[in-house]
């Protein structure tokens, strides 16, 4: 994710903080300061934040190492002022693999409460309810109701919540995985609308919320119509056949001038019909800004691309691509190149594919 900084890496996963992270730290200190002007508080409620989010990040690798039982890599884990992110690199075709999945981070947040709730009565360290804020109150005890707090938002049936996931699977279970999600979907947008009817009189934060949820399930529900269409479709069918391509020794000029004629921002690199790389135009840009144009493809392009056969499964190939960050795959059959799979073909496809079979349920 862009603007995120790298703190470690743990569990075989890389951990990032995005810098607004970083910025709602420093807000909370210095609102804090003003408050109070006690270094102590300040330094009390900048702890409790690192410990919350804390908690954020373990929740979050109880998806990701929960995946990792069912074969599924997470890219990394980033923490937002409005929580955390595990990339997973692909879903689970299993409904009750995903139900795990997802229950799996807010067990980690009742794990952890449950710790806090012994401590707290071995030491005999409760208080009144009433006595606790975010900055009042002992600090196991605040840490102990902001678990509890995100396990019941995390367990909200609204996507992309933990709890439309939980709902989604079990829905999963009885019907189609489409209908499924957009049932899940409808049922978390109807929580967004209540969540931003209630912030105008309330919390405008509600509001924030809203939208939050509202995009999630629309993206949720665009995912499963995706998946949907295009499952047990081969490559051949969403690829792109009529395409250009350059020689190892052609110039980067000669890309430029491709792509300002065309359509096409990413080209196959083939000698005598057989693929030796790709120069796609993130690397062209690249090369033109450090190099000359006469520099020779050869030189810019990528060696180590992966490459799909025609017969592969489509939506196997997508989840592949997305996982390389790669931004076109070549497919190759007997040894020649015969197409390119791009997100923007498979795109098409998709909505070609939706049109008629709205067309059919129509007629």
């Amino acid at each position: 994710m862009k603007w995120s900084l790298r703190v470690g890496r743990f569990a075989g996963i890389d951990v990032y903080v995005h810098v607004t992270f970083l910025m709602i730290l420093g807000f909370l200190g210095l609102a804090n300061w003003f408050a109070t002007r006690n270094l102590a508080s300040v330094v009390d409620g900048l702890l409790f934040f690192l410990a919350l989010f804390l908690c954020v990040v373990l929740h979050e690798y109880g998806h990701a190492l929960t995946a990792r039982r069912y074969g599924i890599k997470t890219k990394d884990i980033t923490l937002l002022p409005i929580g955390g992110v595990a990339r997973l690199e692909s879903l689970p075709k299993e409904p009750i693999k995903e139900l795990w999945i997802a229950v799996a981070g807010p067990a980690v947040n009742v794990v952890i409460a449950g710790l806090l709730a012994v401590w707290l009565t071995v030491g005999q360290h409760w208080h009144s309810v009433g006595q606790l804020s975010p900055t009042q109150g002992h600090f196991a005890e605040r840490l102990l109701a902001a678990n509890l707090i995100l396990i019941i938002f995390n367990l909200l049936p609204a996507f992309p919540m933990d709890g439309g996931r939980v709902l989604r699977a079990f829905l999963a279970l009885r019907m189609d995985y489409a209908r499924a999600t957009n049932i899940a979907a409808v049922l978390g947008q109807g929580i967004a609308l209540i969540f931003g009817f209630i912030g105008l009189f309330i919390n405008p934060l509600l509001i924030l919320i809203a939208l939050f949820v509202w995009i999630g399930a629309g993206q949720e529900a665009s995912m499963a119509q995706m998946r949907s269409s295009l499952a047990g479709v081969s490559v051949e069918r969403a690829m792109m056949t009529d395409f250009r391509s350059l020689g190892p020794n052609d110039s980067l000029a000669r890309a430029v001038d491709l792509v300002l004629s065309g359509s096409q921002a990413d080209f196959p690199v083939v000698d005598d019909g057989r693929l030796v790389g790709v120069l796609t135009r993130a690397d062209l840009v690249a090369a033109l800004a450090k190099g000359s144009p006469a520099t020779a493809v050869s030189q810019v392009m990528k060696r180590d691309l992966p490459v799909l056969s025609p017969d592969d499964s489509l939506e196997d190939s997508i989840a592949r691509g997305k996982a390389l960050e790669v931004p076109v795959i070549p497919v190759v059959a007997n040894g020649r190149l015969v197409g390119l799979l791009t997100m923007e073909n498979v795109s098409e496809y998709v909505l070609i594919q939706n049109a008629l079979r709205e067309f059919r349920s129509v007629s």
